[in-house]
């Protein structure tokens, strides 16, 4: 076989292995990375779909959530956040166990959970990854947007209302912190 028929096959079956790639991986739920906020589709914790597209005109604060941390406390300080500013924000609640292992239950126990202690009736949203190599693509997209990653539970990330610009809050800084609210106000 001549070398440029060769070139040629590998070519085509490089190409081939890409497009069937990216396939699988959207057919296991992954979203390629997204220009805009609202391109994004998650699950909640039922299992239902979550268009973030459905919030335009608000503002977003996502925030990585746990129900063995020493600030899981903050689920109140959301909860009242969501109460008080519903009308500029959407609470999104992301139960992530990255952090020592302190989000350990299935979408269930963190339902019960949440609602038991804290009354929760904000969007909580189906548990992910936030940091490392199985990091779920809207906190691959969070991150390009900032540069930062969250650095514990409750890390907390405010995105615009019209999706352009987005601001990282640490997981010490509390919901109701003067800085929070003059975000989205």
């Amino acid at each position: 076989m001549k070398l440029s028929k060769i070139i040629l096959i590998a070519v085509v079956l490089m190409s081939l292995s890409a497009f069937l790639a990216g396939k699988l991986s959207r057919a296991k739920g992954e979203q390629p990375t997204s220009a805009s906020i609202y391109d994004f589709v998650v699950k909640s914790l039922d299992g239902k779909d979550v268009r973030l597209e459905d919030f335009k005109g608000k503002k977003l604060l996502i925030v990585n959530t746990a129900s063995k941390c020493g600030k899981t406390p903050q689920y109140a300080d959301l909860q009242k956040l969501h109460e008080q500013y519903g009308d500029k924000v959407t609470v999104l609640g992301f139960p992530a166990n990255n952090f020592l292992w302190q989000e350990p239950g299935s979408a269930a126990d963190i339902a019960e959970f949440c609602e038991r202690n804290y009354g929760v009736t904000f969007q909580m949203c189906e548990k992910i990854s936030v940091r490392g190599g199985d990091k779920h693509p809207l906190y691959k997209w969070l991150e390009a947007k900032t540069g930062d990653v969250p650095d514990w539970n409750f890390a907390k990330f405010v995105v615009s209302e019209d999706g352009t610009k987005v601001t990282f809050f640490k997981s010490g800084v509390k919901p109701l912190d003067p800085v929070i609210l003059a975000a989205i106000k």
